[in-house]
């Protein structure tokens, strides 16, 4: 049979698979989820950091110190979520997704985006005091973090064998596409649903405990959000 007839029936085993759906009471793993047919909604709040202009780094700076910058931003911001409670699902190139979950998962999300801002300044610092390439290069070290809150569907995708879960929702997508957001000195930016949850540690700072989050309103897919933006950094 030919490799077309082959994707063709598979096509339509998808379409007419139903879904064998439960309700998470955790963040699944990749094999507590059937490959087919199976799918587990569960609310969670997703984190995105991404990392901006990789591709002037890569471009202007010698390839083996931009490798540097991009394993220590991965890094940090993955040991971030981790130590927040957070789950790595996903790395694309200089990004990193985290999810989180429980009642906490909003506050959590948000301290670690904070605390990311501190690191990614650390980075730069130790950077540009270590390579003159860097300090004289048309950009500076800087990043993005989307984070969003909401229902997902998390089901695999792939070949078996060669497979992962795949997060189906607004909350991954949205917090995607703010993490592409370039607005410095702001870099962490999370939406009203995750702002409206946030503890007060969360969302005040500093020794007159001022709010480190500021409204404004963005466009996502023709729809006005508001969304919070933040310049404050959190040492961790």
């Amino acid at each position: 049979m030919a490799l077309s007839d082959d994707l063709t029936r598979d096509i339509q085993t998808f379409i007419s698979t139903a879904w064998d759906k439960r309700d998470g009471r955790k963040i699944p793993s990749t094999d507590e989820v059937a490959l087919a047919g199976g799918a587990v909604e569960i609310e969670a709040t997703f984190l995105y950091a991404d990392l901006a202009d990789s591709s002037k780094m890569v471009k202007e700076i010698d390839r083996r110190i931009a490798a540097k910058i991009i394993k220590s931003f991965l890094y940090c911001a993955s040991k971030l979520i981790v130590a927040h409670g957070g789950k790595i699902v996903s790395f694309d190139g200089d990004r990193v997704m985290g999810v989180f979950y429980g009642d906490a998962k909003n506050s959590s999300a948000a301290k670690c985006a904070l605390q990311i801002k501190w690191a990614v300044d650390k980075i730069r610092e130790k950077f540009e005091s270590n390579y003159e390439s860097v300090r004289n290069a048309s950009f500076n070290i800087r990043h993005g973090v989307g984070v969003d809150t909401g229902t997902v569907l998390a089901v695999r995708g792939g070949v078996r064998g060669t497979n992962d879960l795949i997060w189906i929702g607004r909350a991954p997508n949205l917090a995607a596409k703010m993490s592409d957001l370039r607005e410095h000195p702001h870099s962490s930016f999370i939406t009203a649903a995750v702002f409206n949850m946030l503890n007060d540690e969360s969302k005040y700072g500093g020794t007159e405990n001022k709010l480190m989050w500021e409204r404004r309103t963005w466009n996502f897919l023709g729809e006005a959000l508001y969304i919070y933006r933040s310049s404050w950094h959190w040492k961790p």
